[in-house]
């Protein structure tokens, strides 16, 4: 359920603060929730694969982690990535 290069690319594109940004908060959080829907989707076919329910589990953890660093860092910011990648936040 990893990402290929392409669709990192398009991802670093499209929420990147600025040209050479590829690991910024907003840009984490991106990436984990595309591997996060792409997970569940396998998960909901696959269930009894604990390991990658173990695995998704520890990546919304982290997603949750990314979004309350930006929340407290800069709400705006925070508003805005929650509404283009379209999470409840």
């Amino acid at each position: 359920m990893s990402l290929d290069t392409a669709e990192k690319q398009k991802l670093i594109k499209n929420h990147q603060v600025h040209e050479t940004d590829t690991g910024s908060a907003e840009v984490q959080v991106a990436m984990l929730s595309e591997r996060i829907s792409k997970l569940s989707n396998h998960l909901q076919g696959n269930i009894h694969d604990f390991a990658s329910r173990q695995g998704l589990l520890k990546m919304i953890g982290k997603r949750k982690r990314l979004l309350t660093y930006l929340k407290d860092k800069n709400l705006q910011k925070y508003q805005d990535l929650v509404k283009k990648i379209g999470i409840r936040g």
